[in-house]
């Protein structure tokens, strides 16, 4: 699957992409926010590509590769990841069934920061959610502290849902929804 913004070409993710998560994910202040915030070595890159694509392969959903058109550099990612709402389990991590909540989320190169690319490329996401999907509803988790990644999920719509998620994660997390949560 792959989409297209004004700038940006979203694509699965590919091996080549190494080199470029290598440094994105080793910048100590791009991972601040991420997981528990410590940056990913360069040896296990390459299984954190597989696990992108395996999200893919399970759920038909994924975290897309964002490539600058102007000069074809790939500068971060975005897209999706199903999260357990009972657990807060996302489906890199584990094999998920049932009602899964869906998140849009987002991941630049410091370099990238401040140029818009993070909210064209998640704005692209969000019409492929509301459209082709068909999904009604999506949310994005994101650390208290992380006033960027706030301000893109206000750009899609998205409003705070819930402070302080429980589950698996280091730091507090909340939620941020555009749509209702089905009753149960």
């Amino acid at each position: 699957m792959r989409l297209e913004a004004e700038r940006l070409l979203l694509r699965q993710p590919e091996p080549s992409d190494r080199d470029a998560y290598a440094e994105i994910w080793g910048d100590p202040e791009v991972v601040r926010y991420l997981g528990d915030g410590s940056p990913v070595p360069p040896h296990r890159v390459p299984a954190a590509i597989d696990a992108m694509l395996a999200h893919w392969e399970r759920y038909g959903v994924g975290l897309f590769s964002v490539v600058r058109k102007e000069d074809e550099r790939m500068i971060g990612r975005t897209g999706f990841l199903v999260w357990d709402p009972e657990s807060w389990a996302n489906g890199m991590r584990e094999d998920l069934t049932g009602d899964l909540e869906t998140e849009i989320g987002w991941t630049f190169g410091r370099t990238h920061w401040g140029q818009g690319y993070a909210t064209e490329a998640a704005l692209a996401c969000r019409e492929l959610a509301l459209g082709e999907l068909g999904l009604s509803r999506f949310v994005s988790l994101i650390a208290d502290g992380n006033t960027a990644s706030v301000r893109v999920a206000e750009k899609i719509g998205e409003t705070l849902e819930r402070e302080e998620l429980p589950g698996p994660f280091p730091r507090r997390v909340d939620l941020y929804s555009l749509g209702k949560r089905p009753a149960r």
